[in-house]
Formats: C-alpha cells, sequence, structure tokens
C-alpha cells in the first residue's frame, strides 16, 4: 500500500486533533501549534468565500457585468459600497485612518437598523404570539400555552428592578427564577450534548484510523507527541531552574 495524499491528509487530521487534545496535559507547542494553523485557515477560509461568494458576484458583478456575471445589469449606485469598502482599507494609515470612520457609522447604523426590525418581528411580536392562549384547542395545548404565559410573565417582572421584589413581586419574581433556571439548565445540558455528539466523532475517526489502511497513523502520532512532550517538559523545567 502506498502513501497517497489521502492517507497524507488523515495524518495531519490526527495530528491537530491530538494536538488540541494535548492541552489536557498543559499549554504545549503542539497546542499552539494547533491552534494558529485553525485561527489561520479559518481566517483564510472565511476570506476567500467572503470575497467570491459575495463581494464578486454582488459588487464586481453589477460594476463589471460584462467580465464578472453577464447575468447582471450595470448598477451605478454599487460604486458607493465600493467606495465604503476602499475607506476602511484606510484604517490602517494613521493620517486617513478617519476616512474609515464613515465606513464603520454606516456598518454600525445600517446593522443596528436590520438587527432592530429582526429582533421586533423574531423574538418581540413572535413571543407575544406564543403567549397567547387559544381557548379553542385542546386541554393540553391549552395547560402548555397557561405555562408559557407564567413563565413569560415571571420572568419579566423578575427582570423589573425598578420596584423592589417584595410581596407579591418577590414572589412572581421567585417563579421567574425558577423558569429562567430550567431554561440554563437545558440549554447548557444541549450545548454539552452536542460537544459530546462532536468529541464521539473525533474519537470514532481516530480509532478508524488506528488500523493498517492508514499506516497505524493514530497510535504512531500519539505515541511521538507523549515522548515529545516528556522531553519537552523536563527540558522546560530545567530551563526554569536555572532562572532561579
Amino acid at each position: 500500500m502506498m502513501f497517497t495524499l489521502e492517507i497524507f491528509g488523515v495524518w495531519c487530521v490526527v495530528l491537530m486533533t491530538l494536538s488540541l487534545f494535548s492541552y489536557l496535559y498543559g499549554d504545549n507547542p503542539f497546542y499552539k501549534a494547533a491552534e494558529h494553523i485553525f485561527v489561520g485557515v479559518s481566517a483564510g477560509y472565511v476570506f476567500s468565500i467572503t470575497f467570491w461568494d459575495t463581494v464578486w458576484p454582488n459588487l464586481f458583478g453589477r460594476l463589471f457585468p460584462g467580465y464578472v456575471n453577464a447575468g447582471f445589469e450595470f448598477t451605478p449606485i454599487y460604486v458607493i459600497p465600493l467606495i465604503l469598502g476602499i475607506f476602511m482599507l484606510f484604517r490602517l494609515s494613521a493620517k486617513y485612518n478617519w476616512l474609515a470612520r464613515i465606513s464603520i457609522a454606516y456598518i454600525v447604523g445600517m446593522a443596528a437598523g436590520l438587527k432592530f426590525y429582526v429582533f421586533l418581528n423574531s423574538n418581540l411580536l413572535i413571543q407575544i404570539e406564543s403567549s397567547m392562549i387559544d381557548l379553542n384547542a385542546g386541554f393540553l395545548e391549552i395547560f402548555n400555552q397557561i405555562i408559557i404565559l407564567i413563565g413569560v410573565l415571571s420572568g419579566l417582572i423578575y427582570f423589573f428592578f425598578s420596584k423592589e421584589h417584595t410581596g407579591a413581586i418577590g414572589k412572581i419574581s421567585r417563579v421567574g427564577i425558577y423558569f429562567l433556571m430550567i431554561k440554563f439548565g437545558a440549554s447548557f445540558g444541549f450545548a454539552v450534548m452536542g460537544r459530546i455528539s462532536l468529541l464521539i466523532g473525533r474519537f470514532e475517526e481516530l480509532i478508524l484510523f488506528s488500523n493498517a489502511d492508514y499506516f497505524f497513523a493514530t497510535p504512531i502520532i500519539l505515541i511521538l507527541i507523549i515522548i515529545i512532550l516528556g522531553f519537552w517538559s523536563v527540558n522546560d523545567k530545567n530551563i526554569d531552574k536555572s532562572k532561579l
């Protein structure tokens, strides 16, 4: 069996995975290298995808339709976002960095307006609609809707700080705390379940790559990492002692 590019990729996957797992031992060169590679590759990938999937077709495709995309027509208004994008690059200049503030102000203002509209529709209005009680529904559905209504109102009262939480307000806010704790616990459990599923997937791949078809990638790389970390740990302690 030959050592192909696919097997080389498998060895790289195993090396990166075990390097990240090595953080369980402590901060070490393997973890730092894997962390820097991950951040660099992610930044490059996001930049490439953003440029070729968004900037190139949506901006240059409308400014230069005959060269980029014949399906678009020339739209001169798109010169404005091109200029704002160029202004963003002046952030690197100490003399003309004030031009970048124009683009940043536009982005912040536009994002705030869009987020407010999206939040108003997807959170506030839908939450109000979901808190309504449909009296024509079945008993169990009405019971669930009543629980949701109680949870919404008690949670809102808990965050009402203009009045001291005593008496009836205090009792209702305590009910809101129970609903919040249940929500936070369920969210945390769901997040943990998702991370454990990812962890299981990584272990399954490491086990798969341990056989002869992949030249025993997992055990060989694991042994090498343990040996190198052992030498690194001993040398690091010797360096620390010599500084004392």
